[in-house]
């Protein structure tokens, strides 16, 4: 093994260069096929200054006494002590690593234990230091590996009788996860204008060139509209707004982390937002992070690439509120699983703040392990069902308001179009909303008034998608029950008035209900002609313009079968 060029040598080289030394070869004597015994250089040879770039130099051993001229005062002997203490320091710390590396598998100990220098060893007290480049890796070692490696070099240096773990002394600070916010503050008060806070700048993640920074910056991270106040509240979500709103305010919340279960545009990601809103608001000076579960492992699996994986712990565990959507999405990858555990279990254990949201109960995703299920379901778990009719009301009349009081330019929206599109639009409220403003949009682009007949023209898609799926059966016991008849009487031959109008109304609701052909129906009904089905639909949409309880009654019967 060659040392590097351009080192110091002879008297110029200190003890503390000597340690650095050591740790180059130690990490080639970790790397090669066959441990090999470490020769101590002589005095003469070139030291190394400081590691290979990207390790941190260490300060170790106490700097040695210089005179004036730089040469080195103390005892030869106690110098060469010195450098052998360190080099068969190096020595046993390699026989320790190798054994842990079967220990513990490759993919920990390259993770966790390669990472570690070999630091100062005083004899007085038996203390031995271990350095780590990090506050968070040292303490995750620490945790997790401190008995073993105390017990270790016990085991190999009978005098060590403390091992000590913590972050190198001359290691570069890591730099602070700055939010553009904040660097926005500091060139507006540079530049006399007060400062801006960082909730205020709020923005989506951006990746640095290594793909490892996570942060927000810019308005656009956190949706300014997706607030509380543009949240409409009914029985179907109340728990999970009043939840939402608990986790937000200034007091520590009684559970966490929170888990919003949800269909699709049901609300889960606006309450997410509002959550990162209304905190950010209540503490000016919070580091909020909100990711989809892709970004989440889009940046995990960068960090892996370039080796950045303790700053990616480190900063992903500095923020005061981490909301994470769509977590379902993360289930079946194992390693990024293992991280998000790791992840709740720091957060929580600082008492700061978790968030995720799904479109399934914790006890439905597939493939989760079971330590991250136990951690998911530990909190409150906060179901929004979907919007029922009288809430699809409200988010409509909201949503009005939004647009004026005359939202068309053939003037308000009339109540009847409000309620043709709360009734016929029921998957989620986003179709619910998207809906409405198509409606508006193409009224003042066009001049057109906002009609039921426009919305039946232009909404044709939207509603084609939401019209649930309706039997024939489902039709002849709704109106049976309606008429109190027997449901045998819709297949019978019998002609009586009482028996035939209901008879006739079913086929009709058949025909507008359901896409089945007019040979179809009859066969439903008994074998009959298609002639007699459509002679039936003739009819009641004769009676239906003419006879106002033979509307009132079809009216009634549309309405529980689409509810």
């Amino acid at each position: 093994m060659h040392l590097q060029e351009g080192a110091k040598s002879g008297p110029d080289c200190d003890a503390f260069d000597l340690w650095d030394q050591t740790n180059v070869k130690i990490d080639d004597y970790m790397n090669a096929g066959t441990p090999q015994p470490i020769t101590p250089p002589p005095a003469t040879t070139p030291v190394a200054a400081s590691v290979t770039t990207g390790r941190a130099a260490a300060s170790v051993p106490p700097r040695k006494a210089h005179d004036g001229g730089g040469r080195d005062t103390r005892d030869p002997a106690i110098r060469d002590g010195a450098e052998d203490d360190a080099v068969d320091l190096a020595a046993d710390w390699a026989d320790i690593s190798q054994g842990l590396k079967k220990d513990l598998g490759l993919q920990l100990h390259t993770q966790w234990i390669k990472p570690i220098q070999v630091g100062s060893f005083c004899k007085e007290t038996g203390t031995l230091d271990l350095f780590l480049p990090t506050e968070f890796s040292a303490n995750w070692v620490g945790d997790r590996f401190a008995d073993r490696l105390s017990l270790a070099w016990k085991i190999a240096r009978s005098e060590v009788r403390q091992v000590r773990i913590s972050v190198h002394p001359r290691r570069r600070a890591m730099p602070d996860l700055r939010l553009p916010g904040d660097m926005a503050a500091t060139s507006s008060a540079s530049a006399g204008r007060g400062p801006r806070s960082a909730v205020s700048g709020l923005s989506r993640p951006t990746a640095t060139a290594h793909g490892a920074e996570m942060a927000y910056g810019a308005p656009s991270g956190l949706d300014p509209s997706l607030t509380f106040a543009e949240f409409v509240s009914g029985t179907g979500n109340v728990l999970a707004v009043n939840a939402a709103q608990r986790m937000a305010a200034i007091e520590t919340p009684q559970f966490s982390p929170l888990y919003l279960k949800a269909s699709t545009g049901q609300g889960k990601t606006h309450l997410l937002h509002a959550i990162g809103h209304a905190y950010g608001t209540a503490r000016p000076g919070a580091r909020i992070f909100y990711c989809s579960a892709e970004r989440f492992m889009i940046e995990f699996v960068q960090a892996m690439r370039s080796h950045e994986m303790m700053e990616f712990k480190a900063r992903l565990r500095s923020f005061d509120l981490l909301l994470v959507d769509d977590i379902q999405f993360i289930i079946g990858k194992s390693s990024t699983q293992e991280e998000f555990l790791h992840t709740i279990d720091a957060l929580l254990g600082a008492g700061k703040r978790l968030v995720v949201a799904a479109d399934r109960a914790p006890q439905a995703l597939d493939g989760v392990e079971q330590r991250l299920l136990s951690r998911l379901s530990m909190g409150l778990v906060a179901d929004i069902q979907p919007a029922d009719i009288d809430l699809r009301r409200k988010i409509l009349e909201h949503r009005l308001t939004r647009f004026g009081s005359h939202a068309a330019s053939g003037g308000a929206v009339p109540a009847d179009v409000i309620e043709f599109l709360a009734r016929t639009i029921n998957r989620n409220v986003r179709e619910l909303v998207g809906g409405l403003n198509k409606l508006i949009a193409y009224a003042q682009l066009t001049g057109q008034p906002v009609s039921l007949a426009l919305a039946e023209e232009q909404l044709t898609d939207i509603l084609s998608a939401n019209r649930r799926r309706i039997t024939i059966d489902e039709i002849q016991r709704a109106v049976c029950q309606f008429y109190r008849v027997d449901r045998t009487e819709m297949a019978s031959k019998r002609r009586a008035r009482a028996v035939v109008r209901p008879r006739q109304v079913a086929m009709y609701l058949a025909k507008v209900l359901t896409p089945r052909s007019y040979p179809e129906i009859g066969r439903k009904f008994g074998g009959r002609d298609h002639s007699t089905v459509i002679h039936a639909v003739r009819l009641i949409e004769e009676l239906r313009t003419r006879d106002a309880e033979m509307d009132g009654d079809v009216r009634t019967l549309l309405r529980q079968l689409e509810d």
